[in-house]
């Protein structure tokens, strides 16, 4: 990756001449079947700009109540869009069409928002990176069809959902008007998300991040990361899948452990039974250069990714059964 970005060919991405960040949008739409795609350096970026074109001021946002989009995008909905979110309960972060139909407002009742965009994040985050059913995806498109809304995708991780489920990312790709992948995080590129799209919805998205302030110039220098990653470093999400396992499975045997949420991709989340001992378990933990984070009151979060090998996880299981919480 490191080879593929120093020998990047560059030019004005402001201008649409950067030959790398053309490859990456060219290869990410063609991957997806979508029409266009924008290279932009986060998701935050790439989320807070489909909100943006999808949505007017005074418009309302549906997503789960623990969406990205809506709890560590800095309210970026209100303060980007001037939209108000309707936010909804759910399984790990998941909503059900069922979820949905009850919030729509009424057009024909001044008092309320007009209903304008439903989100969904997949894999959820705050769901310990749970995988949306897809059938129940397809079950809310037809939803959202019959009511004229667009459906956007939060798909931070949705390559860890697709190599697990095994299903074409076109076919998937096709239910949702706008997509953001991140090209970090288990994908390993430095820096970097695609917006997918029509190409009218992307010619919008590309005057909007202009907007943002997210134009980059040379910019094939880091685009070049996050085509080797699109490239090559899909099907070995896998790994990291197995290695969270290791980790749920001795979590799961510990005595100070109440719960791991059931894991399905690369995200370990584990609750306490004692929530006090939060802080303590994670300073630990830190003495024996193992880094892991706090995710709420008495919660654990890790996360496995291309640089975490076997021996690693096999430190972190011993570190674990020897943790003293006391």
């Amino acid at each position: 990756m490191l080879e593929a970005m120093f020998s990047a060919k560059v030019g004005d991405d402001v201008f649409g001449e950067d030959p790398t960040v053309n490859e990456l949008q060219e290869f990410a739409a063609d991957y997806f079947g979508k029409e266009a795609a924008l290279f932009c350096s986060s998701g935050t970026q790439t989320n807070q700009i489909a909100i943006n074109v999808h949505v007017r001021p005074g418009g309302e946002v549906i997503c789960h109540e623990e969406s990205h989009i809506y709890k560590y995008e800095g309210g970026g909905i209100a303060r980007n869009s001037g939209a108000s979110v309707r936010l909804l309960q759910g399984d790990r972060g998941r909503l059900r069409v069922e979820d949905i139909a009850k919030w729509i407002n009424n057009p024909d009742d001044v008092h309320f928002p007009l209903t304008q965009l439903v989100s969904l994040e997949d894999t959820a985050n705050r769901g310990g990176g749970a995988i949306y059913e897809f059938e129940e995806i397809k079950k809310i498109r037809r939803f959202c069809n019959e009511y004229n809304l667009p459906l956007h995708l939060d798909g931070a991780r949705l390559m860890n959902a697709l190599v697990e489920t095994g299903i074409d990312p076109k076919v998937y790709a096709a239910e949702f008007d706008s997509i953001s992948i991140c090209l970090s995080k288990g994908m390993a590129a430095p820096v970097g998300s695609v917006l997918l799209g029509n190409k009218a919805f992307i010619k919008q998205a590309r005057r909007v991040r202009k907007v943002f302030g997210g134009g980059m110039r040379q910019a094939g220098i880091i685009a070049a990361g996050g085509l080797y990653a699109l490239k090559y470093n899909v099907a070995r999400l896998k790994e990291d899948h197995q290695r969270a396992r290791k980790l749920e499975e001795t979590l799961n045997g510990l005595s100070w452990v109440h719960e791991v949420v059931p894991v399905q991709t690369n995200i370990v989340v584990t609750i306490l039974k004692d929530a006090s001992k939060r802080d303590l378990i994670i300073q630990k933990l830190k003495e024996a250069n193992i880094l892991i984070m706090a995710f709420g009151e008495g919660m654990l979060r890790m996360v496995t990714h291309l640089d975490i090998t076997d021996s690693d996880i096999e430190r972190t299981c011993s570190c674990l059964e020897k943790l003293k919480v006391e």
